[in-house]
């Protein structure tokens, strides 16, 4: 069985014959631990990958985002990074208000894909394969007014909030609905909206402004038979039985900062838990024992048999030997 056919049996809660597994590295990991790295992806090959864009026109984009000093984006955010391997904050925003939404230069750049040549791409492997494109509706907002800003924006809900935030969504659509064109298996989108312990705005507000973008995101997806992946850190609990509603396929959330097995008993077999491992506490400082009890306490929740993908992500902190651990416990719970 493919990488492909294995996703697709998981997304479906069709009794794949193991767990599919993904890593997500950040170049943290890559820079501290690069023969550590080697052997685990030797051992435990990705079965989802993300297609390269293939853009035909260059983002106009400035400095590397994952070294010290500054990085400009294609939006011309500022991100001020003071950590090799990890991505900077936005620290002076574009927006002083929204009046001057209009200046914003949408990037173009972004919607020329050579789909040819992603098409080539997805032929050419047998793993499951991700759209090279990741709405962001909350976060880009916050890169161009600044988060404090913006959630005081959300409640005050000025007329240029709503106007700018009408042609975000008009340009993302735009963006997705291009690579819906494309062989690749599925389209996804993010945007972080828990903190430790709550979300960051309120669940009625956020039904408001950005559940009704998801939606249209989905049935982008559905409507040209790919699958709908998300990604949100952070404690999301409020918004599960939403996220259900609309369709998502598969959720990546940090499960450990909510009650695992209460997600198990309320959602599992609703949608698939694409990952992740704790990555607090047990990635960085727990034991192999802790690792193979985490991976336990994941299959007994999420696992119907389908349902979940083993994912972590291997970023500041993170032990590598816990990162194999990780992986290899699956070969044996399923």
């Amino acid at each position: 069985m493919t990488s492909r056919e294995l996703v697709r049996r998981t997304l479906s809660f069709d009794a794949p014959p193991r767990v599919p597994r993904q890593l997500w590295l950040l170049p943290w990991a890559c820079d501290r631990y690069p023969e550590e790295l080697r052997a685990i992806q030797a051992r435990f090959p990705d079965d989802i990958v993300s297609a390269p864009a293939f853009h035909e026109a260059l983002l106009p984009v400035h400095g590397d985002p994952y070294r010290p000093g500054t990085f400009v984006d294609e939006w011309g955010c500022t991100f001020l990074n003071v950590q090799a391997g990890v991505i900077g904050e936005v620290k002076t925003p574009l927006l002083k208000s929204w009046d001057a939404h209009e200046m914003v230069r949408f990037p173009e750049e972004r919607l020329s894909v050579q789909v040819d040549e992603v098409n080539q791409f997805c032929r050419r492997t047998d793993r499951f394969v991700l759209a090279g494109a990741c709405p962001r509706p909350f976060e880009r907002l916050q890169f161009l007014r600044g988060t404090e800003n913006l959630l005081m924006d959300l409640i005050d809900q000025p007329a240029g909030l709503h106007a700018f935030l009408a042609r975000l969504h008009e340009f993302y659509m735009r963006e997705l609905e291009l690579w819906a064109r494309t062989d690749v298996d599925a389209l996804s989108f993010m945007d972080d909206w828990g903190g430790q312990q709550a979300m960051l705005i309120s669940p009625q507000l956020w039904r408001t402004f950005f559940k009704p973008l998801y939606r249209d995101y989905v049935a982008i997806a559905h409507q040209s038979g790919k699958a709908a992946f998300m990604h949100s850190d952070g404690y999301i609990l409020n918004i599960l039985p939403d996220l259900v509603e609309i369709g998502l396929d598969a959720l990546n959330c940090q499960v450990f900062c909510m009650d695992v097995a209460l997600l198990g008993d309320r959602f599992g077999g609703k949608l698939t838990f694409w990952g992740e491992l704790d990555r607090q506490q047990i990635l960085p400082g727990g034991s192999r024992a802790a690792v193979i009890a985490a991976a336990q306490r994941l299959r007994s929740a999420f696992w119907r048999p389908g349902g979940f993908i083993a994912q972590c992500e291997f970023g500041p902190g993170a032990r590598p030997e816990n990162v194999h651990a990780f992986f290899e416990a699956w070969e044996t719970l399923v």
